[in-house]
């Protein structure tokens, strides 16, 4: 008889077992119908938008809910997992899913009661409430309901998921650093659901609320925190009052975010008894710690420094004063420190040079002094220390910190001679992104840098030599070198060696001799200053193959042209000053009337333009109507400019600034003066304009400068309102004038109100007599004439102000 372990009996066995499998029916499907129909009916109220999750932070974006189609199991769906014996759906992941749609308060979506876990974060539900059914999932440890849109209050049926470990709700902030409230959806927290969330998540590890309006909220209803908390970020809230110190008793507390809230304040009181950081000696995990852009003020207390394992600490933009903590062993494994915009004082300690992992350092706009030490640490990527009073020498250190990106030492009073031999090594950090010295006291000749920087700024030093060191810099973007004693010629290079260039500023140096650069084709130059140095000849026309150019400054030099008629290829220029040259002839009309309508910003002052009697061109008249309302201030001064001011001048209703002073302008100052009443300064000194002062201008509320000296004009000056302010200066030379402020005195027969003049009766003149260029400039050009209160030429008598 065959025996059961013989080989036959096993064969036999086998293929039995075999043949069941083969002929048993296929397997259900695992997901259940409801919750398969309840997941794909919640599908149908949204669209797939790719913009509804362009801020994804932690992966692309996919439209995941393309995989949910009928007939399918639901437990193999994108984002969805399932319980393996029941088949109810416990975790649903539709994070970045391109969601775009009003999520609806009472969808099936809310039978999935047996979920686990939800994240619908990076969506857009568009401006939807958040509905009070997210409260019945009694099984959830995680809900991620963050930079959704949501709008209105946050349901306290929250506080009912008491089995919560991580509660996600951080809406996307709309305020700006001082607390103001922009425009657009307002999700909001009050104080019941605080409570409540406080009182019945016990078993919560992290709440991240950021963004959401907690103004209405008092910081101590956060004292009761579970202790179990790893993670609380707060960030932008518009928390207001003290912060309760039981925020730093939380024993398990790894990272802790209460920045940007601008009336949220708190103290480093002087004694340790009532410090609320003094218990952050016993925070032993402790990582991040973020209280910047607050209102925390006095002196920051030594046993911050003990966490052992904080590596993030950001007190920026606060109050805090006083010295540093001086504390050997301080911050052993910090990554980051920020303590910039506070009033921050004293010597740096040395434990700041020695961090060993330390890589981001910011102590800007504090009053820290002394030296700058030799930094040990060499993993730094970013060092800024601007806007302090640190002397010296710059650390040779510096050029060892191979990884770094991006150096700001700006407006110190850091002093001595570049070290050729440091700097050059320089060259070798070729991460250096960014690099800072402007406003100290450093001397010596332009080092030669890492062709990989993109900005620099060594402006207001006393540097010397040639700039022939920045033709290697292939990737700048920003270079201002203004305000040293640069000397030589404007290199050949400056029109090509960088694509990238936007910003070039040389203005306030030595440099001469004529501007002969090629600027090639294709150049995204947007600003090139050139002021006050010493260069002849003409502009190069080249200029205007830089098509994004939107400032030129050529100001104080002795460039010797006529006036430069191909800027019209400039489409995007809005300032452009040519004062205090050699420029001369006539400015004659522009090929198009669409030329420079972008052009805002025009000073030609302190030439010698002339311009002959325009023909007028109606077309282009209504072009004018329409650009001028936008002027702020005209400035034609110290030319020689002829004729009479026109009448339309006073449809100039927004300019706030008029300067035709020192030319040779005849006639009477128009009556439509008293139109431009948000006009601030006018000058019109030094010319031939006769006849009086109308007492239309005391309409000019606003006018706080006001200058008709050196002309013939006569009769009494107006009396009243802010022409009570004006002093002799703004008469004098004048020697038909009289009353206050003057000595002179009225006699009976100009007493009161002035005569209409001539011009002002029906016969006056329609301004064609215009030659000293009003339609030919502004209509031929269209330019509209903005100047900060120019002042220039040595035109003006001392004391009198525009």
């Amino acid at each position: 008889m065959m025996g059961y372990h013989s080989p036959t009996f096993c064969l036999l066995l086998c293929s039995h077992f075999i043949s069941v499998l083969c002929s048993s029916p296929s397997p259900t499907h695992l997901c259940s119908p409801n919750q398969s129909a309840a997941l794909f009916q919640f599908k149908t109220h949204f669209s797939i938008n790719q913009t509804a999750s362009k801020n994804c932070e932690y992966s692309n974006p996919k439209a995941k809910t393309t995989s949910l189609k009928k007939g399918t199991d639901c437990c193999l769906w994108d984002g969805v997992s399932c319980d393996n014996i029941t088949g109810e759906v416990i975790s649903l992941d539709l994070s970045c899913s391109c969601l775009s749609g009003t999520f609806p308060s009472n969808t099936t979506f809310f039978l999935l009661s047996s979920l686990q876990r939800l994240d619908l974060s990076f969506n857009d539900f568009r401006k939807s409430e958040i509905s009070s059914n997210f409260g019945r999932f009694p099984s959830s440890t995680h809900l991620d309901l963050s930079y959704l849109w949501f709008s209105g209050l946050v349901p306290y049926e929250i506080s009912y998921l008491s089995n919560l470990v991580s509660l996600h709700l951080s809406y996307r902030p709309t305020t700006d650093l001082i607390g103001f409230q922009a425009p657009g959806p307002i999700l909001k927290l009050e104080k019941f659901a605080v409570n409540e969330i406080v009182r019945n998540l016990t078993k919560v590890r992290e709440i991240y609320l950021d963004g959401i309006d907690m103004s209405s909220i008092d910081p101590n209803s956060f004292v009761n925190l579970s202790y179990s908390l790893t993670s609380l970020s707060l960030f932008g809230c518009h928390l207001r009052g003290k912060l309760p110190d039981n925020i730093f008793k939380l024993p398990n507390i790894e990272y802790l975010r209460l920045d940007e809230n601008p009336k949220l304040t708190g103290q480093f009181p002087k004694s340790n008894w009532s410090s609320p950081l003094v218990s952050l000696r016993n925070l032993s995990q402790l990582d991040s710690l973020y209280l910047s852009f607050n209102y925390f003020s006095g002196k920051i207390p030594s046993s911050l420094t003990n966490p052992a394992k904080l590596s993030i600490l950001t007190l920026n933009d606060n109050q805090l004063e006083g010295f540093l903590p001086d504390n050997q062993n301080a911050f052993p494994n910090l990554a980051l420190l920020d303590l910039s915009n506070n009033l921050l004082s004293g010597t740096t300690p040395s434990w700041l040079y020695t961090i060993p992992r330390l890589l981001y350092l910011n102590l800007g706009n504090n009053q820290f002094n002394g030296h700058i030490s030799e930094f040990q640490n060499r993993l730094l990527i970013k060092i800024i220390l601007k806007d302090n009073s640190f002397r010296g020498p710059i650390p040779s250190s510096i050029s060892k910190l191979v990884d770094l990106t991006s150096l700001d030492l700006s407006s110190n009073e850091l002093n001595g001679t570049i070290s050729l031999n440091m700097f050059s090594e320089l060259q070798n950090l070729k991460k250096l992104d960014v690099f800072d010295l402007h406003s100290n006291f450093i001397e010596g000749d332009l080092p030669k840098l890492p062709p990989n920087i993109r900005f620099l700024s060594v402006s207001n030093n006393s540097l010397v030599g040639t700039l022939s060191g920045i033709c290697n810099m292939k990737f700048i973007e920003i270079l201002d070198l203004s305000h040293n004693d640069f000397s030589g010629i404007i290199p050949q290079c400056i029109g090509s060696f960088s694509q990238s260039l936007s910003s070039l500023n040389l203005k306030m140096n030595k440099l001469h001799g004529a501007i002969t650069s090629i600027f090639a084709k294709g150049r995204a130059l947007k600003n090139l200053n050139l002021n006050s140095n010493h260069l002849e000849g003409p502009l190069t026309p080249s200029i205007t193959n830089c098509k994004e150019l939107q400032v030129l400054d050529a100001r104080n030099n002795m460039v010797n042209d006529s006036f430069p008629h191909w800027i019209e290829a400039l489409s995007e220029l809005q300032v452009l000053v040519l004062r205090s040259n050699r420029f001369h002839g006539p400015i004659t009309a522009a090929t198009s009337p669409r030329s420079l309508l972008k052009l805002r910003i025009v000073d030609l002052s302190c030439n010698n333009f002339f311009v002959p009697l325009p023909t007028a061109v109606k077309g282009f008249e209504i072009e004018l109507v329409k650009i001028l309302t936008i002027f702020t201030s005209i400035d034609l001064s110290c030319n020689n400019f002829e004729g009479q001011i026109p009448r339309d001048i006073g449809e100039l209703s927004s300019l706030r600034g008029l300067n035709l002073s020192h030319n040779n302008l005849v006639g009477h100052i128009p009556s439509s003066l008293r139109n431009m009443t948000r006009l601030e300064w006018l000058d019109l000194s030094s010319n031939k304009l006769s006849g009086q002062i109308q007492t239309g201008l005391l309409d000019l509320t606003f006018l706080s400068s006001f200058n008709v000296s050196c002309n013939q004009l006569v009769g009494p000056i107006p009396k009243g309102k802010q022409f009570n302010t004006f002093e002799n200066g703004s008469y004098q030379g004048n020697v038909g004038l009289c009353g206050v402020p003057l000595s002179r005195g009225c006699n009976n027969n100009v007493l009161g109100q002035p005569p209409l003049a001539p011009w002002m009766n029906s016969h006056e003149d329609d301004g064609s007599k215009l030659e000293f260029g009003w339609k030919v400039v502004a209509i031929g050009y269209g330019f509209g004439f903005i100047f900060g209160a120019a002042m220039g030429c040595g035109c003006l008598r001392a004391g009198v102000g525009v």
